[in-house]
């Protein structure tokens, strides 16, 4: 079974339509929020996941200040900017879509989550510490997360007292033996310097799990996001993947 893992899209279309034409043919697709808020194409990819199979997704922080959950005044000044842009743009189906997205959902022997299990919304796993308590904060054996942009994964041996970071390489195939929690990276605004679009394929019928980049026409983008007015640290980092 082919199980396509993505997360954090924000709204780039041309990165989501290269990852889906990269994954071919997939059973289910689990997406870990933050479809919306930075890029040009709300709608369009609210549209796009809908259709995918078997789909299950979960709400992200920046989904729900586009829905008004959140006080943008949490965010930075051009993360603020770019969610006000997108509360006037987003339509109704988008809306609905969104605001019907649970923030955690446990599937089988896997937990799904945008931030952290402990903090399903906000909390960024950005170091080994932080990792290592959540793993207190969910029961299965797998737990997938995404807001940080980082394709990365924490693995919990039984031996141990703190969890081990693993950056995997790309185009590589994992056995998922353990406790881990892990991260496919971004769709839509990479952050590892790497600027293509990052994803996973999850196989439960084996436990394995295949992190993959694609490369997508960023230059497309970063004229569709300078049209609508969208500010330019967000247009520039798309290029370095920062």
């Amino acid at each position: 079974m082919r199980i396509l893992v993505i997360s954090d899209i924000h709204a780039n279309q041309t990165a989501l339509d290269a990852v889906l034409a990269d994954a071919g043919e997939i059973d289910a697709a689990w997406c870990l929020g933050d479809l919306v808020g930075y890029g040009p194409d709300p709608n369009e990819c609210v549209a796009r996941v809908r259709q995918l199979p078997n789909l299950i997704c979960i709400i992200g922080n920046h989904d729900a200040a586009a829905l008004r959950y959140i006080d943008t005044h949490s965010f930075n000044p051009e993360a603020r900017l770019a969610i006000q842009w997108t509360q006037e743009k987003i339509e109704e189906g988008t809306i609905h879509f969104l605001k019907n997205l649970p923030e955690m959902q446990v599937v089988g022997n896997v937990t799904l989550t945008h931030g952290s299990p402990r903090h399903p919304v906000w909390e960024y796993l950005m170091d080994i510490r932080t990792a290592t308590i959540n793993f207190d904060h969910f029961n299965t054996q797998l737990c997938f997360v995404g807001h940080t942009h980082l394709p990365l994964m924490y693995i919990f041996r039984g031996d141990r007292y703190i969890a081990d970071l693993v950056i995997p390489d790309p185009n590589t195939t994992i056995q998922l033996d353990g406790r881990a929690i892990l991260n496919p990276g971004s769709v839509g605004q990479p952050r590892d310097r790497d600027p293509r679009a990052a994803y996973a394929i999850f196989d439960p019928d084996n436990n394995s799990w295949n992190y993959r980049r694609v490369e997508y026409d960023i230059a497309a983008v970063q004229q569709r996001m300078a049209a609508a007015g969208l500010p330019d640290r967000h247009i520039q980092r798309l290029a370095a993947g920062w």
